[in-house]
This record gives C-alpha cells, structure tokens and sequence, in this order.
C-alpha cells in the first residue's frame, strides 16, 4: 500500500531522467505534488507532463541546483504556486567515473557544486519556505561507496561521503526545529547515467554477487523514499538507509 502524501509539497532535484523523475512520479501517485527541477529544462518538463497526464500535481523548471541564486528563485517560484515548501529531495548528480590520474579541475568543480553545494542550497529553499507549524523534512541520495572503496570512484565516493556527513550535522542542527533529515543510498541501479559506464556484464556480475542475488531498480528507491516521508517514519532522523540488497552490509 502507497503512504498517503496528500498536501505535501515536495522538490525534487535532478529529476529529468532516471531516479529523480521515478520518485517524483510515484510520490505524485501518493498524492504529494511536485516541483521538479533539473539542468535540462525539456525533460524535467516531460516528467512533470507525465505527472499531470496521470492526473497527479506538478511544476518544472530548468535549474542549475549548483549556482544558489537559480536554486533560490526556482524554490520561491514553487513556493509561489504551492504557498510552501515541505520537503526537498537532493538527487541530482554528475556521474563520472574515471581513473584517479585522469581526473581534472573541471569535472571536480562540477561534480562538488551540483551534489555537496546543491544539497546545502536544497536545505536553505527548504528554510527559507518551509511552514514551521508543519515541519518539514530533506533527504539527501547517498551510495554504497560511501562504505565500500570502488576503483574509479574517487570524486564521486568523495560527494556522496561528504553527503552523509551533511546528513547527520543537519540532523542534529534541524531536528531540534521540526525538520527530519535522511539519506537513502541505493545500490546497483540501472539508470540512465549509470548504464553509459557500467557495462551489462558488470551488472550481471554484481547480481551474482549481491546478497539478495539481484540489482536494484528504481521502485525500490522510490519506495524508500515514500516511506521516509510518510507519518510512519515520522521519528526517524538522521538515518542512512541503504536500499541495495545488501551490499553495505556484506560487499558486492
């Protein structure tokens, strides 16, 4: 059964494609209405157009979630149409994996400025909208990397390592105002950012080895996600939950 989400208002960043646009699609289904954003402003437009062609609420915009002015105006723009903001979702991501000798300046600043500096502007639209009486809540999108080493990883391991650490100091900082703040970390998705570098043989490879002996698809963040933000998890704060078959627990 689906968590009633009715009146929650709810950004989700880097929801264009991939995670980002399954969860806005099945948070919509729960009732919450969506503000979606992504840096390509076509498909964050098409996933809110499959949100309202379900008959579910939502609005799009073309953000840089990086650059705090264009993340501020997107947030009061949703705040604007729906009176506040509830929640805020910080999933968008530059996926790149390469060889540690072959990283450069450009893809380091890109990659820190959309997942480290766009989750701490996702926290000041969250306060600077929020309804106190409300509360509200923020999740940020971890990884197993975080506790396993992955080779070719290492400025994407270092985004997501420090995104579990903004977890925990916003958990403490915020819980004390009402705001409850999880990560989830999913493992072994399938997205369309992850299928250009990791090959098929790779996912098969990682089934077998998973211990629930399969991948992860994108219903089982999504429905991670509704949870988290259901009245059934509502003390639940400052949690990392991993939603991969286990290969925190156990390597993979």
């Amino acid at each position: 059964m689906k968590p009633d989400l009715s009146g929650k208002i709810i950004l989700v960043t880097g929801a264009g494609r991939g995670l980002g646009r399954h969860v806005s699609r099945h948070l919509a289904s729960c009732g919450a209405t969506i503000g979606a954003l992504d840096i390509d402003a076509d498909a964050v437009r098409e996933t809110a157009e499959l949100i309202t062609g379900g008959g579910g609420k939502a609005y799009s915009r073309g953000c840089d979630v990086s650059v705090r002015e264009e993340f501020m105006e997107a947030g009061a723009a949703l705040a604007k149409e729906c009176g506040r903001i509830d929640v805020v979702i910080n999933n968008a991501m530059l996926l790149r994996y390469e060889p540690i000798e072959e990283v450069r300046n450009d893809i380091v600043d890109k990659m820190l400025g959309v997942g480290i500096k766009g989750s701490i502007w996702g926290a000041q639209v969250l306060l600077e909208h929020w309804d106190p009486e409300r509360g509200g809540a923020i999740i940020n999108m971890a990884s197993p990397v975080v506790v396993r080493g992955f080779p070719n990883t290492a400025v994407y391991s270092t985004v997501k390592s420090a995104l579990v650490g903004l977890t925990r100091v916003l958990a403490a900082e915020l819980g004390p105002r009402g705001v409850r703040v999880n990560a989830v970390s999913p493992g072994s998705v399938p997205t369309p950012g992850a299928t250009g570098m990791v090959s098929k043989e790779e996912y098969a490879r990682r089934a077998a080895s998973i211990p629930l002996r399969r991948i992860g698809n994108e219903q089982d963040n999504s429905n991670a996600i509704a949870f988290l933000l259901s009245d059934e998890a509502e003390f639940v704060h400052g949690e990392i939950l991993n939603v991969d078959g286990g290969i925190a627990a156990c390597g993979a």
